[in-house]
């Protein structure tokens, strides 16, 4: 699969794919499940149409009536380098007069591909329908729980034209239940903040293999309504190769340079600017910092205003995630009037803890490993620099993840359509990249 997807990458490094996913035979076998019931719905709608009234109550409408429509069997399965096949049979119940009703069967195989359209969605097309209508007939009088299949199809009659299967293969796609305006649905922008916001943008039409249908994305992250550029990927973004045995539906993957862009994002719209209130003020620090009490006549909180000085950067180990975070903090004095009298870089390394609720990927600083301080200014002696590091160090440690945290509450949407869910989540973090393998779940209408 890396091969395969490594075919996508364009020359252009600003259109290679970030991120994608593989939808699974698994996965196709789901959508087949719960689109059975909407395609015996959207058939019932079309084909059981009341007839016409009778001309008069001596001359009874002879024309034929589908009283009850049932699809017996319905399946979605995968054929590599072209698409997918649908195949259903519906039993029909048919009746011309009162006394009269006869069993019918409507069997349709359908070929799907997914092609991207010019306005850049992803889009299903039909490329092949054949559908037959057949008459189900008993072996014997007495014994109608063994139906057969006639032998003779019933074309040309007034149930063909009254049915009209050429017009349901028209609309065949319909009968699935990821119609085109839901697969539109996967390129929609998710707020991850009230100013910064993610869209996963296909970057051609899915490849078809054994393993699945290979999705491949790129990621755009925008703040205040503006697309930001964001660090280039050392490398071209492959899918890993999964388990052929996975029994999960999808299987997502994401890099580290995702995880480096996403707080990159963040950075830039300034989410990651923090004020911090220690537990000191001037009097109690001047106790520490001769120098203080003359600066200040009054008694005054103590306040760090936190900025990023430079990108911050995320490394993916096996089985951990790790946060780079490269911070500058202004010290100083008073809330409403802030007056700084010193300036500390910060330099923070903390584990990062992933998880899935819906379809949102949760981030959390679950642990900080290191935190460096270092005074920004030389002129400043070692002694002071200890001081300050014994002052400061706690506040930073436990302010500064909970900020984060506070940012990313709402988590991360990860790609996915309209309707859908993920369940049964299993995230392991990989060198290099993160692989989410999870189940489709249908949301329950309200």
């Amino acid at each position: 699969l890396s091969v395969l997807l490594s075919l996508l990458v364009p020359a252009d490094t600003t259109r290679s794919p970030d991120c994608g996913g593989i939808l699974t035979p698994s996965g196709l076998r789901y959508l087949a499940e719960v689109s059975k019931p909407h395609a015996e719905s959207v058939l019932r709608k079309d084909l059981m149409v009341p007839p016409a009234p009778a001309p008069s109550p001596a001359s009874p409408s002879s024309r034929n009536q589908i009283i009850s429509v049932k699809v017996d069997k319905f399946s979605l399965t995968l054929i590599p380098d072209t698409g997918m096949r649908l195949s259903i049979e519906v039993d029909l119940g048919i009746t011309s007069a009162p006394s009269t009703t006869k069993d019918m069967r409507l069997s349709i195989l359908a070929d799907f591909h997914v092609e991207m359209n010019p306005e850049g969605n992803l889009e299903v097309v039909t490329s092949d329908c054949k559908p037959t209508l057949e008459e189900v007939q008993s072996t014997e009088e007495t014994d109608r729980s063994a139906p057969q299949l006639s032998s003779s199809k019933s074309s040309g009659s007034d149930v063909d034209k009254q049915i009209n299967i050429e017009k349901i293969c028209l609309e065949v796609s319909k009968l699935l239940l990821f119609p085109n305006e839901r697969l539109m649905s996967l390129a929609a922008p998710f707020p991850i903040t009230p100013r910064c916001q993610v869209q996963y943008l296909p970057l051609a039409a899915p490849m078809y293999s054994e393993q699945g249908i290979i999705i491949s994305l790129q990621t755009t992250f925008q703040v205040a309504g503006t697309v930001i550029p964001l660090p280039v990927s050392p490398v071209p973004f492959s899918m890993p190769e999964p388990a052929r045995s996975s029994p999960a539906h999808l299987i997502l993957a994401f890099p580290e340079h995702f995880y480096t862009s996403l707080f990159s994002a963040l950075e830039q719209s300034g989410a990651l600017n923090v004020s911090l209130l220690s537990s000191l003020t001037t009097a109690t620090l001047a106790e520490r910092i001769t120098q203080m009490g003359s600066l200040f006549q009054e008694d005054l909180p103590v306040v760090l205003q936190v900025v990023t000085r430079s990108s911050p950067h995320v490394v993916l180990e096996e089985d951990k995630a790790i946060l780079e975070l490269f911070l500058t903090a202004q010290i100083g004095a008073g809330s409403s009037l802030f007056q700084s009298f010193l300036s500390v870089n910060v330099d923070v390394t903390a584990r990062l803890h992933l998880s899935v609720v819906d379809t949102r990927m949760i981030i959390s600083v679950a642990a900080v490993e290191d935190i460096e301080l270092s005074l920004a200014t030389s002129d400043v002696g070692p002694i002071l620099a200890a001081l300050l590091e014994e002052l400061f160090l706690s506040t930073i440690r436990e302010e500064v993840p909970a900020q984060i945290n506070e940012v990313l509450r709402q988590g991360v949407f990860l790609p996915h359509i309209a309707s859908f869910t993920y369940t049964d989540v299993n995230i392991t973090i990989h060198k290099d990249y993160v692989l989410i393998p999870c189940n489709l779940q249908l949301e329950a209408r309200t």
